[in-house]
């Protein structure tokens, strides 16, 4: 039985990826900064709190990394931890970039120090590209991050490189585009949409504020990102890959899909807001993720209509439980 240690395993991506492993055999455990006091809902929500062992560690503490560890022995390795929201990223910046980029420095240098052969995947993101134009991010794709979120994530990214040259680890980025679920927290704007359209349609709620709805996006659905993952962890060598659906979407076609699924029209509810839009946007982010199929056999299924229609039927179940 491998063992994966999944940092970071309370958010979106931990949750489903804890399931996948264990439904694969792994045993699992999952860090969190405090796991006597983390409520782990979204375990909860996935139904496997229970059968993932769970520990405390801080990866911006290197004597805590090192020690979880060395306790764990893992074989596997899966940094998803550390602050995920971009806008947020603007409001505190120093605590964005000191826990991505820490965190992690210490797992590799914890690598190092055991000398186990332990693999591990960083997740990097798509907002390292910047604005990818219309051809799309791929693996070649230079770098031009635009949010303090996204510098820490490409330095992570850099690291995770130069350990993997300068020290033979086993160590991989994913690079991933947007990936939406219902375990998204409302402070994300996919989720915030689905959120008011169920409540304006329950006549809870009339209006909805929005930024700047022309930006465009790839938006896949998580579950089958976290498979990704797995897939590229499984390679005889180290590769970094882009994860994308390599089609795009206005905000605007997101917030038409979910009112419209829900017989509302979102001309009547929407209104725009510009406290919401960021210092420094980026208009256009897509992937394109021929490499990753070419590689681990991996092609999004899901694509934005149909993440929408799964995250409604989410959040009526949820409202009617």
């Amino acid at each position: 039985m491998r063992t994966a240690l999944i940092c970071g395993i309370s958010g979106q991506d931990g949750a489903y990826l804890g399931k996948l492993l264990l439904e694969k055999g792994y045993h699992v455990v999952g860090t969190s900064r405090d796991s006597q006091l983390s409520s782990f809902d979204n375990l909860e929500r996935l139904h496997i709190r229970d059968d993932v062992e769970r520990c405390s560690m801080v990866l911006s503490d290197f004597r805590s990394t090192l020690q979880t560890l060395a306790k764990v022995k893992p074989d596997e390795v899966y940094n998803l931890a550390g602050p995920s929201s971009v806008a947020l990223s603007f409001e505190q910046p120093i605590p964005a970039v000191e826990s991505i980029t820490l965190g992690t420095l210490h797992l590799l240098e914890s690598i190092r120090f055991l000398e186990r052969p332990i693999r591990l995947y960083n997740a990097s993101s798509s907002e390292c590209f910047g604005d990818t134009g219309s051809r799309g991010g791929n693996e070649r794709t230079p770098f031009f991050p635009r949010s303090p979120y996204a510098v820490a994530k490409a330095a992570a990214h850099w690291i995770v490189n130069s350990y993997r040259e300068s020290y033979c680890l086993w160590a991989v980025n994913g690079i991933l585009f947007n990936h939406e679920s219902s375990l998204r927290p409302e402070r994300f704007v996919t989720r915030k949409i689905v959120v008011a359209a169920c409540h304006i349609k329950a006549g809870s709620q009339t209006k909805l504020r929005l930024g700047n709805l022309a930006i465009q996006r790839d938006w896949g659905w998580a579950p089958e990102y976290v498979d990704a993952m797995w897939r590229m962890m499984q390679r005889d060598l180290p590769d970094d890959l882009v994860i994308g659906t390599g089609v795009i979407h206005s905000l605007e076609e997101f917030v038409s899909h979910t009112f419209g699924a829900l017989g509302l029209r979102w001309q009547d509810h929407v209104e725009r807001d510009n406290v919401l839009i960021r210092p420094s946007e980026i208009m256009f982010s897509k992937a394109n993720p021929a490499r990753a199929e070419e590689k681990i056999g991996w092609k999004a299924k899901v694509t934005m209509p149909d993440v929408v229609s799964k995250m409604i039927d989410a959040e009526l179940q949820s409202a009617a439980a």
